[in-house]
């Protein structure tokens, strides 16, 4: 696989180490300013208030850019092995090209339109960028198995769909009891949190789970 795409690897490395960084220093200032509660906080929670919200913007936009490029490099990959391979169709990969763009935009979203500010447009990109992101590893899980044993290993591509599974598993109950109560009651989390505390702490963790499944996921491209 490197010998298609020499020099690239470290790409999705930096978008690992990047969006970690991202939700552990906005997470430590907010918790430090005294602004979330240190038991598994929404992401969103951990940036809504100066001076972390600048952070966590600033950021994850830079996450959002990096997930494009770390795609966009997969795209391509895939591209090149199928030149001599033909083990899918190309309208395929655009597709989960196209799929996996639509979930860092709406990592733009969430970066920009923050919870407190707008926080229908911030949810509405949250379910977006999740939504997306469950769709595009998915996809790659299975353009995988189909690349074996060529260009991948059942070990690494069990390893992905692995990923893929949980995933798929935290993101429901993340919007069953997240994003889409809060979008029909038009109040943020924090408002919402009083009333529903344990269903909001059993979503958090999901969402965070969720929400770290993607970036793992890239983190085996170069695998």
């Amino acid at each position: 696989m490197r010998c298609c795409m020499p020099g690239v690897a470290f790409v999705p490395a930096l978008l690992v180490s990047w969006s970690s960084a991202a939700f552990i220093i906005s997470y430590v200032i907010a918790v430090l300013a005294g602004h979330v509660k240190p038991l598994v906080p929404y992401i969103s929670d951990t940036g809504t208030k100066p001076p972390e919200s600048g952070i966590f913007g600033f950021m994850i936009n830079i996450s959002a850019l990096l997930g494009v490029i770390t795609m966009y490099i997969r795209y391509l990959l895939i591209e090149k092995q199928n030149e001599s391979s033909h083990f899918v169709r190309s309208s395929c990969n655009m597709f989960s090209f196209c799929i996996g763009l639509m979930g860092c935009i709406g990592m733009g979203i969430v970066a920009t339109f923050q919870e407190l500010s707008v926080p229908s447009v911030h949810d509405i990109g949250a379910l977006v960028a999740f939504g997306s992101g469950v769709v595009y590893i998915t996809l790659q899980s299975i353009i995988s198995y189909k690349s074996c044993p060529q260009w991948n290993t059942y070990f690494v591509c069990h390893i992905r769909m692995a990923i893929s599974v949980i995933s798929c598993i935290a993101f429901i109950p993340s919007i069953l009891h997240g994003d889409l109560p809060l979008l029909k009651s038009g109040r943020s989390r924090s408002s919402h949190q009083q009333a529903s505390y344990s269903p909001l702490l059993v979503s958090a963790a999901v969402k965070g789970l969720s929400k770290r499944a993607p970036v793992l996921r890239e983190s085996c491209t170069n695998m």
